[in-house]
């Protein structure tokens, strides 16, 4: 084991084609070239090897099967025992083939950005609006959590045969939330709006997104707070004190051209992989089971299923599941945006541009789509907790979520496979989720300095979106009168959207950015580039800035259909004239197989070779 220089290590995305410069301050005119020695797991300059993407790309299944069990779970919870007609595994297992197809279609066609699509939380607060209105349920609230439903048992209270119809509804809304995202980014709409998202809008989305699941999270970590603070303590140790140990792979057997002696930072890049597993021996060893009986199965669960529309009953599209799915698509957009914007910092890309914006967001409409015709109570959408996995290890590649996406299809297809996810400890999930929703609130606060946060106008918008996003969902839980208006669908709308916090982040941070008076140097938009990490970009040399703009472009066989893509459909493509496209043309497949920001020009040979492993 050998231990680099304590200088903070850039955050690396592995992959074959030409790399960005790490954003920082202007450089000189003659850049220095980092010593190699000082992080020799950077010079390597190429995809990871099969066998560490596979590592990495079960580290993000875990991640994965911690916000797809939290969903599931607060949402089962209010249903009472065996009154469903499948097992909980089979919905386990449709929700993970829809989040492998749509994972797989984003990181081809889609925005092209290494995320990782799952049932974002953005899906739970309708689902659980639109079922709590059904049925009246008495509120509980162990440990620290006000999310925990219950059947009511008083008087008056409705039979459970109903809940079958409530999941059916709650499918229905999924659908209709895929179809309006879609819809929206066939339009171009969210692509446009984003491009005036400057760093005051997105910045306390981000900073909500992190906040947001601190109920959830201390939800399941109350189950066991030992457990879970042993699984955050050896997280925090593996990926900031450990992180700069480097490991030689394969110490006995002799260097080579095809087989470099490159050190590895093994603990940071399984600094969730490693804890888990720890922490689940532990557990196991002392005879601790700690897990939700509402996801436990019978024995009988099949090893091959083959999720297909109304496998148990058709969606039910009701006026109350349409305004449900309105909701639901509001809320996913925004927080798909957030991931994708941070994404592209993480990985010193610039911006995404509209049309990668927009393709995206359509096909994660097409996932939720699925998602909701399979029977799944949750939709797809940009996995925030994964994104944060990216930040904790440092590194992102679109090989590690190409193996994600049919690692989920893979799952979705056997049921039994599935089930093993919900034997993981519940205080695993909690702990997942407290350390990356962590790094996205982090990484919230670290984006304020690309505006001038001194500014009067600026500290305003940034407390009161950051404020009010937080207290508006926690005054309308604990309100003693429900917000009524007399129409269902409408109830059904106005709680959804006004207990969504990253919506109304936001909503807030966007209208008051737009309309009150400010210089775009103030607003964070200096260099005359109308885009939300402007400044940072305006730095980069024309180059690189050219290079990186490729990373959004379509791939390889689908960008010489471009001329062919009718008139209204073409805010999905990049235009001729786009920077991007002036030199060289369309990259080969190859070339776009990974991202790799940082230190592609420095070994090409070696980056060839290494990539044909």
């Amino acid at each position: 084991m050998s231990r680099s220089s304590p200088h903070p290590i850039q955050l690396q995305s592995m992959g074959p084609q030409d790399a960005l410069p790490p954003l920082s301050p202007p450089p000189p005119p003659t850049p220095a070239i980092q010593n190699p020695s000082s992080n020799p797991w950077a010079s390597q300059c190429g995809p990871p090897p099969w066998g560490l993407s596979c590592l990495l790309a079960l580290q993000h299944i875990l991640v994965l099967a911690s916000l797809l069990c939290a969903s599931h779970l607060l949402l089962l919870q209010s249903l009472p025992p065996g009154e469903l007609s499948y097992s909980p595994a089979q919905l386990l297992a449709s929700s993970l083939f829809s989040c492998g197809v749509s994972t797989t279609l984003q990181i081809w066609i889609g925005s092209r950005l290494p995320l990782v699509q799952a049932p974002s939380l953005e899906f739970l607060v309708p689902a659980l609006v639109l079922t709590s209105q059904k049925l009246p349920l008495a509120i509980q609230t162990p440990g620290n959590s006000s999310l925990v439903l219950r059947l009511c048992g008083g008087p008056g209270c409705h039979g459970p045969g109903l809940w079958n119809t409530s999941l059916r509804e709650v499918s229905g809304a999924v659908v209709v939330s895929g179809l309006l995202q879609g819809t929206l980014g066939l339009l171009g709409g969210p692509g446009y709006l984003f491009s005036h998202c400057g760093p005051l809008v997105l910045a306390p989305s981000l900073v909500v997104a992190g906040f947001s699941a601190h109920r959830e999270v201390a939800l399941f970590c109350s189950t066991h707070w030992g457990l879970a603070l042993l699984l955050i303590l050896l997280m925090v140790v593996c990926s900031q004190h450990l992180g700069s140990c480097q490991l030689r792979p394969c110490p006995w057997r002799p260097a080579s051209n095809s087989f470099p002696h490159i050190p590895v930072p093994v603990f940071r890049l399984l600094s969730v992989l490693m804890p888990v597993a720890c922490v689940w021996i532990i557990s196991a060893l002392l005879g601790l089971r700690i897990i939700s009986p509402e996801l436990s199965t019978s024995p009988d669960v099949p090893w091959v299923w083959l999720p297909h529309p109304a496998e148990w009953d058709w969606p039910l599209l009701t006026p109350r599941a349409l305004a449900a799915g309105i909701s639901m698509a509001l809320a996913a957009s925004t927080s798909s945006l957030g991931c994708y914007a941070l994404c592209g910092r993480l990985l010193q890309l610039p911006s995404p541009p509209p049309h990668a914006c927009s393709r995206g967001l359509s096909l994660e409409g097409l996932g939720s789509v699925l998602a909701g015709l399979l029977g799944s109570p949750m939709g797809t959408a940009s996995s925030f907790p994964n994104v944060g996995t990216v930040s904790l290890i440092q590194a992102g590649s679109r090989r590690v979520v190409h193996l994600v996406g049919l690692l989920c299809i893979g799952l979705g297809l056997s049921p039994r496979l599935a089930q093993l996810l919900t034997a993981i400890p519940l205080p695993v999930f909690g702990g997942v989720l407290g350390v990356t929703q962590a790094v996205v609130l982090s990484t919230g606060f670290s984006s304020f300095h690309l505006a001038d946060i001194d500014s009067g106008r600026n500290v305003f918008i940034v407390g009161f979106s950051i404020f009010m996003a937080l207290l508006l969902p926690r005054w309308l839980r604990e309100a003693p009168v429900l917000l009524t208006t007399g129409w269902s669908p409408l109830d059904v709308l106005l709680r959804s959207l006004l207990t969504e916090p990253i919506f109304l982040a936001g909503l807030l941070g966007f209208l008051l950015e737009n309309t009150i008076p400010g210089t775009r140097l103030e607003r964070g938009l200096g260099q005359g580039l109308p885009s939300p990490f402007a400044a940072q970009e305006g730095r980069l040399p024309q180059k690189f800035r050219e290079k990186a703009a490729k990373e959004y472009e379509l791939p390889f066989p689908i960008h010489n259909l471009r001329p062919y893509i009718p008139q209204p459909l073409r805010c999905l493509c990049p235009l001729p004239e786009d920077p991007g496209n002036e030199e060289g043309g369309p990259s080969e497949p190859g070339e776009t197989a990974d991202l790799l920001p940082g230190f592609g020009e420095q070994c090409p040979e070696s980056r060839r070779e290494l990539g044909s492993q």
